[in-house]
Order: C-alpha cells, then structure tokens, then sequence
C-alpha cells in the first residue's frame, strides 16, 4: 500500500482496495470500509489516517461512534512518521473536535481550532490534503465564528485547491456550501447553480450517503413545486439509508 490509495474516486487511483473502500463509504458502511484497512495500519501511516478519516466521517453522518473514532486518531498520531502523516492525523482530530461540537455532543470548539492550525502548520501549501483543510477551516469560520467572509474565502481556497488535485468529492462540498453563503446573501441564482453542481457530482460519483444532503439544500433555493419534489427525493433517500445523516432529519419533517 502506498499514499496513492485514496479514500475518494480519483480517477488516477483505481486499486481493488480503493474502489471496495469507496463502494462502502459510499453507501454509509465506514465501519466495514474501516475493517479493510486495518490490516495496514501496523505499517502504513497513511492507512492509519485513512481508516480514523472514516470513523470520524461516520461520527459526523451518524452522530455515533465516538470511541472507535478517537482510537483510531490515537493510531494514527502514534504511527505518523512525517509532516505530512502528523497534519493529516491534526485535520481528522479537529474535524472530529468540530462534529462534536456543531452536533451539541460536547463543546469541542477550541480543540478543533488548535487541532486545525497545527495541520496548517505541519502541511505544505501545495499538499493534496491541504484543500480539506481549507474546507474544515471555512466551516468553523462558518458555522463556529459566524464569520461568513472568512468561511467563504476559505471554501474557495479549498475548491480551487480541489479541482487542481481531482478531488471531485470535496468540490461537491465547496460547493454546496459556497451556495449556502450565497443563499444566506440573498443571491438565489447563484445559489441554485452551486446546490446544482453539488448534486451533479455527487450522482456521477455515487456518493449515495451525500445525495439526500444534496437535493434537500438545492430545495431551499427553489420555488414549488419543484422545492417539494426536491425534498421528497431526499427524504426518499434519506429513509432508505436508515435515516442517514441523523442531522438531516427535523430538515425533512413535513411542516
């Protein structure tokens, strides 16, 4: 196993172990796209970063599994034999700082930003996990600091850092929550472009686990009937995968 393997469909990565961890996480079962890399952790740092990235993602759609995600990071921290191994395993811990607070699990606020300037600081400008960073950094500015011009230059870095690795998934999150901020301003056209493109990835990709997020946002810039058609749709989704994101629930209930 290399730093080749990715967690996300890149289309430069195309192992067995990369499309099997993809087809599980894809689908919301971290747990078992987790199992498969175990094996490597022992002698692959980025494997152990790897796999504490699924149980932290798993955290943040499920609202579960704390344990096994702070373990996991354990592992990872101890494993870490460079920078780049070290800011990775300081990005996952703060994205798991930042789910535990934006859920009203435990205040974990200032853990995730000290955990998030140590990855800014131990990761190179031009390092491909560098545009999840950005991404995490606007959505505490965002949603933590209530800083809607920082979360906005940050999304921007993180998209355009994104597309200049073929990181797909994450452009679909900079872009649905650029549309966000757009949608907080007011500007709907432009709203309804990024909730849009959002979606479009995700359904190319298949990320089925990200798809009721995407349609239910892309409703709130639309009109009916089309917004109800929308939600529908992900509520549809949203029930097939057992209520998964647990977040997106009191989002979905009819008025």
């Amino acid at each position: 196993m290399s730093r080749s393997v990715r967690l996300d469909p890149h289309d430069d990565d195309n192992s067995p172990l990369s499309r099997a961890i993809w087809r599980l996480r894809s689908r919301g079962c971290w747990e078992d796209a987790a199992a498969l890399l175990e094996p490597h952790t022992p002698d692959h740092p980025t494997a152990a970063v790897q796999r504490a990235a699924l149980l932290v993602e798993r955290c943040m759609f499920t609202t579960e599994g704390w344990a096994g995600a702070e373990d996991a990071l354990r592992q990872a921290e101890a494993a870490a034999q460079d920078d780049e191994d070290r800011g990775m395993a300081a990005c996952e811990r703060g994205q798991l700082a930042y789910a535990s607070t934006v859920l009203g699990v435990r205040d974990r606020a200032d853990e995730a930003r000290a955990a998030l300037g140590r990855a800014a600081a131990l990761l190179a400008p031009g390092a491909r996990g560098r545009a999840v960073l950005d991404f995490r950094r606007g959505l505490l500015a965002e949603h933590l600091s209530d800083h809607p011009q920082s979360a906005r230059a940050a999304y921007r870095r993180a998209h355009a850092g994104a597309a200049a690795h073929g990181n797909r998934l994450l452009c679909s999150f900079t872009w649905r929550h650029l549309a966000g901020l757009a949608l907080r301003d007011g500007e709907l056209a432009e709203a309804r472009h990024g909730f849009t493109e959002s979606l479009r990835i995700r359904e190319e990709l298949g990320f089925l686990v990200g798809m009721a997020p995407a349609l239910a946002a892309l409703a709130d810039a639309q009109p009916d009937p089309e917004a109800s058609r929308l939600r529908d749709e992900a509520r549809r989704l949203f029930q097939l995968l057992g209520g998964i994101p647990a977040w997106l629930g009191d989002h979905l209930s009819p008025a």
